[in-house]
């Protein structure tokens, strides 16, 4: 058994191994392939145009092959670009890009960084949740090996660095969570100063900042917040022999000071990531603000707003007016008739059922790979799930939803609540092209349940003696992840196979 001092080293060290070990598989052939792939035509230009003059830049034509020359030079035209993404993720890309230039490397590193960072949060969260240190090694290896969170690792694409701002925002709720338990045992006192939540707050900010989809996490997990802790002081009155407080009462008393810690606070990171905006509002302005295409003026340009903050104002309203024109463009009739080869519905997406290729390179002479004269060579990058990982955590999913049915426990609604946020309202847009990588974010939540699940049986079969029998199940099972790791690490990383060999993993002709 460890002391109490061994046992918090240990929960530190297991979760930093497995980070290294989820770094190192990233850095390799990082740069690979030896271009822009996919949508990282528009991040990394836009991040390398941030670093460049502070705001985004339209590109001009042919900067793809000129940045794949070598030559960065003369990229720029002179007028703002249409973002439709805040620049928060953006400036992340920009940071590796400072450091190695703008190379696959220089545009990829940061997306490496935060997947392993995503990794260790999400193994402390599991260790926090459950008490046991092998959980969280196991969690964190299923992260560290699963192929949509490896490939997207690997780009430079926004909904990693989505992906690592929502799980840690939600690391900070649950160590809230553990703060006003740890406060119930002494008193049952309402504090304003709750420093996890404002943690939370930022982190949430961050993930809006970068896409917006991160808002329909932080709406889902602030309502949550507010249940946990209504809940917790009702039992913590019932504990006492006290009449529990109406719940309106509640409500209201937990409710308002975390809307404040979480949506405000949120909101104000938000509006400070566009800073490089505001600062160039009137090129946005000159551009979009006269009439764009099928967009209408924005008619306050015209008569600007007088007064000492007139200016304030009308920044304000012209931010505004941009957030329409972009929301329009995800929402509006200009996408819902566009088709993708690679566009998926996201009922699928638990499967997987739709892969998204970004790289492929067919037809490569036989010789090149060691395949038979009459065949030929491919290489690929292939956003494709393990399926070991998700397979397994849909159906840990379901495991945990018919505990919840029977037992109410605040840590089981966290899967739940995260998986729905970050999944269910795809479904919305579900007439336009959609794809399978905005499932990253779904993936800490499977391998939370997965590793819940782990947990309870585990405990269980150990209450009847058995505990043996269930660890090297489990320990089976991360083999299992791991072998399959192995085995799809070439059609994820973009290794020439024989087209034998890579047809022989494409298990489901969907996956083509």
């Amino acid at each position: 058994m460890l002391s109490r001092v061994s046992w918090r080293a240990w929960s530190w060290i297991v979760p930093v191994a497995v980070t290294l070990l989820a770094f190192a598989v990233r850095v390799v052939r990082l740069s690979a392939p030896e271009r822009l792939a996919f949508d990282e035509t528009y991040y990394a230009k836009d991040a390398w145009s941030l670093l460049q003059h502070g705001y985004v830049l339209d590109f001009i034509d042919g900067a793809d092959d000129r940045i794949a020359a070598g030559d960065v030079s003369g990229l720029f035209a002179a007028e703002p670009s249409w973002i439709v993404h805040p620049d928060g993720g953006k400036w992340l890309i920009a940071l590796g890009e400072a450091l190695f230039g703008l190379t696959p490397v220089g545009w990829r590193i940061s997306a490496a960084v935060a997947g392993a960072l995503t990794v260790l949060v999400l193994a402390r969260l599991l260790i926090r949740l459950t008490g046991a240190i092998w959980v969280g090694a196991l969690g964190g290896l299923l992260l560290a090996l699963d192929g949509v969170h490896f490939v997207m690792s690997r780009l430079a694409l926004l909904d990693i660095f989505l992906t690592l701002w929502l799980v840690c925002a939600v690391a900070c709720l649950v160590a809230d969570r553990d703060w006003l338990e740890r406060r119930l045992a002494v008193e049952n006192r309402w504090r304003g100063w709750r420093p996890w939540q404002l943690a939370a707050g930022l982190a949430f900010g961050m993930a809006a900042a970068t896409k917006w989809s991160g808002l329909y996490v932080l709406a889902a997990f602030g309502l949550t917040v507010v249940v946990w802790e209504v809940a917790a002081r009702r039992r913590w009155a019932r504990a006492q022999g006290a009449a529990p407080a109406p719940w309106w009462n509640g409500v209201l008393r937990a409710g308002l000071p975390s809307f404040a810690r979480l949506v405000l606070v949120a909101g104000a990171v938000y509006l400070i990531s566009w800073t490089g905006w505001f600062l160039h509002r009137e090129e946005y302005e000159r551009r979009f603000g006269h009439g764009y295409g099928d967009y209408a003026a924005w008619g306050h340009l015209a008569e600007p707003t007088g007064g000492p903050i007139g200016g304030v104002v009308d920044a304000l309203r012209s931010w505004w007016q941009f957030h329409l024109m972009t929301w329009d463009f995800h929402t509006g009739d200009y996408l819902a008739d566009k088709t993708h080869p690679y566009a998926s519905h996201p009922i699928g997406w638990l499967l997987p059922w739709r892969p998204v290729a970004v790289d492929t390179n067919t037809d490569v002479p036989a010789q090149q790979c060691g395949a038979p004269s009459d065949s030929s060579c491919i290489s690929e990058v292939l956003i494709l799930g393990n399926p070991a990982v998700w397979w397994i955590g849909t159906l840990a999913i379901v495991a945990v939803l018919g505990v919840v049915l029977r037992r109410r426990q605040w840590r089981l609604s966290i899967p739940l609540v995260g998986l729905a946020a970050t999944w269910l309202p795809w479904f919305a847009t579900a007439d336009r092209p959609i794809f399978s990588f905005y499932s990253v974010a779904m993936v800490p939540f499977l391998v939370i349940a997965v590793g819940l699940a782990a947990n309870g049986v585990h405990r269980r079969l150990a209450d009847q003696g058995r505990g043996a029998w269930s660890l090297t199940a489990i320990c089976a099972y991360a083999l299992v992840v791991a072998g399959l790791f192995v085995y799809f690490y070439p059609i994820w990383t973009d290794v020439l196979l024989p087209y034998d060999s890579w047809r022989q993993r494409m298990w489901l002709g969907t996956w083509i």
